[in-house]
């Protein structure tokens, strides 16, 4: 079994509290469920956000999840490059897995598959 990560972003349209973790858990969700994996399998999570957001921790809707108490979750600012891509939310879900990086499914959603086109669904 090998530690894989698996990559996520989100963008939301206002600096609000809920906006903010309504998107952090649909980013999760998803990316919980395109690679069928569990809280039990979840080494730790990172967060980052651009530094436009500030109305709350993102972590906050993952530690209110069922099953996601004991998972560790570290949030922290993302490195603020002139002209990259505001309100975004980032996660970075480290997972034991059978699975090879080919098979991880990595989640970006809104404005932030900008940043990676390439791994983004149509």
């Amino acid at each position: 079994m090998s530690v894989r990560g698996i990559r996520g972003a989100i963008t939301v349209e206002v600096n609000e509290e809920q906006p903010i973790l309504q998107a952090t858990a649909e980013m999760l969700n998803l990316i919980v469920s395109a690679n069928q994996v569990s809280p039990e399998d979840i080494a730790s999570v990172f967060v980052t956000v651009t530094g436009d957001l500030d109305a709350t921790f993102p972590a906050r809707a993952i530690r209110a999840m069922a099953g996601w108490e004991l998972v560790p979750l570290m949030c922290a600012l993302e490195v603020p490059v002139k002209g990259s891509l505001a309100m975004c939310i980032r996660l970075m879900v480290l997972v034991n897995t059978d699975k090879s990086q080919q098979e991880i499914e990595h989640v970006y959603l809104g404005g932030a598959k900008a940043l990676r086109p390439d791994l983004s669904k149509a």
